[in-house]
């Protein structure tokens, strides 16, 4: 395993590099609040591939946005183009975990030239908005943003009661909860505290309407894999019914387990990454 930093414009990004460096480089996108060592029990079982796993902006060891700036899903999708225009990577493979394969998604669908194959782990569709709703949505971002500098992140005593904090919010193993803290937690007077950046939990601004994400959707011209987990989210449930018809080329298989089904069930997750990838 080789750490990794990217040095870009606006910020740093830190990650991971795993397998033989002069192979297609798969991208790996976590999802909210998690960070890049998300895809290690998944990296076990996928060593003769070429995985280059990194912390979004504001989670794990990558660097925060400045603070005049917040975290818009867009954002993201930029943040994501310009590592891979920096780095001068050919069309790159992207396995991405529910919020990761949202951004990996948007990113086909604008930059197709950059995307040769797409998995989507428990993540299909786009999170989306009613233009109904858009006063209430604007007025509610304000708030956060003001209560934000306010707010105090909680300490842990030590790396297992962190641990145990983070398992009691998902639907995974306590181990699975233990990779997760070791990279997205540091010290602190009294201990730990999460280093994710507290503005990530702030409402956003604006979402993207229905039309625009069906568009999007339908824009992604390259194969992909959507991995649902059947004890997942149950958005991902509602979003399968609403936008599986939009994907062009879109195969769908159901593994068992919740939806960090790649941490929990990383050999049947690789399994059909791997059959995918290289078919």
């Amino acid at each position: 395993m080789l750490a990794l930093e990217f040095p870009l414009p606006a910020l740093s990004l830190a990650g991971w590099q795993q397998g033989p460096e002069s192979a297609r480089v798969i991208l790996c996108l976590h999802g909210w609040l998690d960070n890049a060592d998300s895809f290690l029990p998944l990296s076990a079982h996928l060593s003769d591939l070429n995985l280059v796993a990194i912390d979004l902006p504001g989670h794990g060891l990558s660097q925060h946005r400045s603070l005049d700036a917040h975290y818009h899903f867009l954002d993201w999708v930029h943040d994501v183009a310009t590592l891979i225009k920096s780095q001068g990577w050919q069309q790159v493979d992207i396995i991405g975990h529910s919020m990761g394969g949202m951004i990996a998604s948007v990113l086909a669908a604008v930059m197709p030239q950059m995307v040769r194959r797409l998995v989507l782990i428990d993540s299909i569709g786009l999170v989306t908005g009613d233009s109904s709703d858009i006063s209430q949505q604007v007025r509610t971002a304000i708030n956060h943003r003001w209560q934000s500098p306010n707010k105090q992140k909680p300490v842990y005593r030590d790396l297992q009661s962190a641990a145990a904090a983070r398992q009691s919010q998902s639907d995974f193993d306590f181990n699975s909860a233990v990779i997760l803290t070791r990279r997205g937690t540091q010290a602190c007077s009294g201990g730990l505290i999460w280093s994710a950046d507290i503005r990530l939990r702030e409402t956003s601004a604006y979402r993207l309407m229905q039309n625009q994400a069906i568009q999007l959707l339908r824009d992604i011209q390259c194969p992909v894999l959507a991995i649902l987990a059947k004890d997942g989210l149950e958005m991902m449930q509602k979003s399968r019914q609403v936008y599986q018809n939009c994907y062009s080329q879109l195969k769908l298989v159901e593994l068992h387990g919740g939806h960090h089904c790649h941490m929990t069930q990383p050999e049947m997750t690789a399994d059909e990454i791997r059959q995918f990838l290289l078919s």
